[in-house]
């Protein structure tokens, strides 16, 4: 039998129907405004929908904010390494790749997907373990991008890093010593990496890297939110691959 997860939020929701044809069920809250219910029930005519109490969408979703709808899907499938190339290609660019080192927050890992999605990123890559994986939260958190946006999940970070290089993409990394970001040349096949949210980037992988890139703070708090600093990056990179 399939793994399922549950998925919750109108417009997460909304979006998935739209993308994903895997959906199962579809939960309604009893308390669910007329108009959002309609646009629910629009978007998904072959699709169960089970009315429910609000109080079961809380146990449900586990005290998170459902906005009074949830749906049960297959578990999320993963993208390859090839399936990202093929996507710049359709994209008529050069791969634009973020490399995920071990994020561990899924709401991290969600707004990377938003970002990501809105600035035209073929794809994220991360590794299978000591990291986040595509969950509810993450779905939730990505507003819909994750239906978009392709995930690879790879066994050894290094070894797919290797693989890039291979094909001609040039590696970029992140610390507190390198080329100011905003001077960051993003044009031809280039991944950036994000570290870690308290380590950074490992010893290893730093190795693997071209040119690591700061972006510089003057206050008193010497760090940013992966997702943060994943969201200045990316659209460093889109503002210079337009020019």
């Amino acid at each position: 039998m399939a793994q399922t997860e549950n998925i919750f939020g109108m417009h997460a929701v909304l979006e998935t129907l739209k993308n994903n044809s895997s959906v199962q069920k579809i939960y309604i809250s009893d308390s669910l405004k007329a108009d959002r219910k309609k646009q629910i029930l629009e978007a998904a005519p072959n699709i169960e929908v089970e009315p429910v109490k609000n109080s079961t969408l809380d146990k449900m979703s586990q005290g998170q904010n459902h906005q009074g709808v949830m749906a049960t899907i297959e578990a999320y499938s993963y993208a390859s390494i090839d399936e990202i190339f093929a996507k710049a290609k359709k994209q008529n660019q050069d791969p634009f790749i973020v490399i995920l080192d071990e994020i561990e927050d899924p709401h991290n890992l969600g707004s990377i997907l938003r970002t990501s999605d809105a600035a035209g990123v073929s794809g994220i890559i991360i590794p299978d373990r000591r990291a986040v994986q595509l969950t509810p939260t993450v779905a939730k958190t990505s507003t819909g991008a994750i239906e978009h946006v392709p995930v690879a999940k790879v066994k050894n970070l290094n070894n797919a890093i290797d693989d890039l290089k291979k094909r001609g993409v040039w590696i970029f990394g992140t610390d507190m010593n390198g080329t100011k970001y905003t001077q960051w040349d993003a044009k031809g096949p280039v991944a950036i990496i994000i570290g870690n949210e308290g380590r950074g980037i490992s010893p290893l992988t730093k190795k693997k890297v071209d040119e690591m890139l700061t972006i510089p703070m003057v206050g008193h708090v010497q760090s940013l939110n992966a997702s943060v600093a994943a969201a200045l990056l990316i659209y460093q990179g889109f503002n210079s691959r337009q020019k």
